[in-house]
């Protein structure tokens, strides 16, 4: 390579350099051939830097913001990380000899392909950008490797194309693999014995891969690469068995006990599971997981309903008013893919004070009862006198919902009453009427109380 000339072509949108940059350049005096420009200091890799962002730094002529920048020589094949500290906000953009930028970020990584001189330049991130800085430099050090042992903790550079490696599992069990970066979008790839195969994204949280399964013995090739096939960056590897809940609570399907509590292991199928009931229940089932994002069916009789989120974060819940009979939970994750372990546990409650949905309502009589989700119950009552009204729908574990209809009146109220209960107020002329009673999307379930009465 050769030693850098001027002019560099720079920008920064929004605190980041961005990587195809053009429109505009940085005018500065070309070094003569026997004496290095005075703009631009010496920075040995490995070495503490301290400097400060003024209004005496050398000017970007787009957007206002000042820049200093240094000479740093590196070697062929090293992989460098450079970050910045200090008060500044700013950015670090390295450039090679044809002032081309190769990388800019406020932490940068990049394997340098050739020999020579390079060009980082330290710039703050807007016009207002001023202040003290410290830039630190290190060459990254990687195992050369191609094999991972467990447990193992492996540190890689993908420069554009994945990196493949060989996994030996020596016993049956669980074990978790998981692929962390900050530079790049991760994603791992398992293949195994008996056309074993398991992908995975985002398992991890962020951009952050994980695997977690039931290996059985063999010779497994692990593929670690990014999302979309493209970029390069640092990453982490770590490959580690799991322990097993007890041996008598881990089950993958089966009939469910009544308020039991088991463990169970999702690998990207629907677990299914019977629950019988011989009398009517108000039924709760939950579902946790801290490895997928957990997700509920139950079907059965003439109901069917799912939940994602009820149990809150990522967890699920049901909570249902069911019937004697038969029903088929099906435990399983919201996107059908990750895998890992979650607990299901069952609640019956007493459905004695759960009266039948729907019938006649007689005024100033307030009634409790429990909402199916995507059900509408409806009620009637009758008005013999002319007067003002009020209809209340009150629940606690719902957005309620009411709807009036009778006597040339239709009216309908989502939040009238305190909080997501609903209110109806309105003048009725003496006849029939019907008020129904569902949720706000259609979508919830739970008891509620209603009450119509004159004002």
């Amino acid at each position: 390579m050769a030693t850098p000339v001027s002019p560099l072509i720079l920008t920064a949108l929004g605190g980041v350099v961005v990587g195809a940059v053009a429109g505009w350049q940085l005018h500065s005096p070309s070094p003569s051939d026997d004496e290095p420009s005075a703009l631009e200091a010496s920075l040995q890799l490995g070495e503490r830097q301290r400097g400060e962002i003024t209004s005496q730094s050398e000017l970007n002529g787009k957007d206002g913001s000042r820049y200093t920048r240094y000479v740093l020589p590196l070697e062929e094949d090293t992989l460098v990380e450079v970050a910045l500290g200090g008060a500044l906000q700013g950015v670090l953009a390295l450039y090679d000899d044809q002032d081309q930028l190769l990388k800019a970020a406020p932490t940068l990584r990049h394997r340098i392909a050739e020999s020579g001189d390079y060009t980082l330049v330290v710039s703050g991130n807007d016009a207002h950008s001023y202040g003290p800085f410290e830039v630190n430099s290190r060459r990254i050090e990687l195992d050369d490797i191609s094999a991972l042992e467990v447990p193992s903790r492996h540190d890689g550079w993908l420069q554009e194309a994945p990196d493949t490696y060989t996994l030996t599992i020596e016993e049956t069990g669980l074990y978790q693999i998981e692929m962390r970066s900050s530079d790049l979008d991760a994603y791992l790839e398992l293949e195994g014995p008996n056309g074993y195969r398991r992908e995975d994204d985002d398992g991890a949280g962020d951009l952050d891969a994980r695997l977690a399964d039931f290996l059985e013995p063999g010779e497994y090739q692990l593929t670690a690469r990014t999302s979309y096939g493209e970029g390069s960056g640092l990453y982490t590897l770590a490959v580690e068995p799991r322990e097993l809940p007890n041996a008598d609570t881990l089950r993958n399907g089966g009939e469910l006990s009544h308020d039991e509590s088991l463990h169970g292991w999702f690998s990207g199928q629907g677990l299914e599971y019977e629950l019988v009931l011989e009398s009517a229940a108000t039924v709760t089932l939950d579902m946790r997981s801290s490895d997928f994002d957990a997700f509920l069916e139950l079907h059965g009789d003439g109901v069917s309903v799912s939940d994602d989120d009820g149990g809150g974060g990522t967890d699920a819940r049901l909570y249902q008013h069911l019937a004697p009979g038969r029903y088929t939970i099906t435990a399983r994750s919201y996107s059908q893919g990750g895998s890992g372990l979650f607990e299901l546990e069952t609640r019956l409650g007493d459905a004695a004070s759960a009266q039948p949905n729907g019938g006649e309502l007689e005024l100033g009589e307030s009634i409790s009862a429990w909402l199916a989700p995507g059900v509408h119950d409806t009620y009637t009552f009758r008005v013999a006198q002319a007067g003002r009204y009020r209809i209340d729908m009150m629940s606690g574990e719902m957005d309620a919902y009411l709807e009036l209809v009778g006597t040339g009146t239709s009216l309908t109220d989502d939040d009238g009453g305190e909080g997501l209960d609903a209110r109806i107020l309105a003048h009725l002329e003496p006849g029939d009427y019907r008020a129904i009673a569902r949720t706000y999307g259609n979508s919830e379930g739970g008891n509620y109380r209603l009450s119509v009465s004159a004002e």
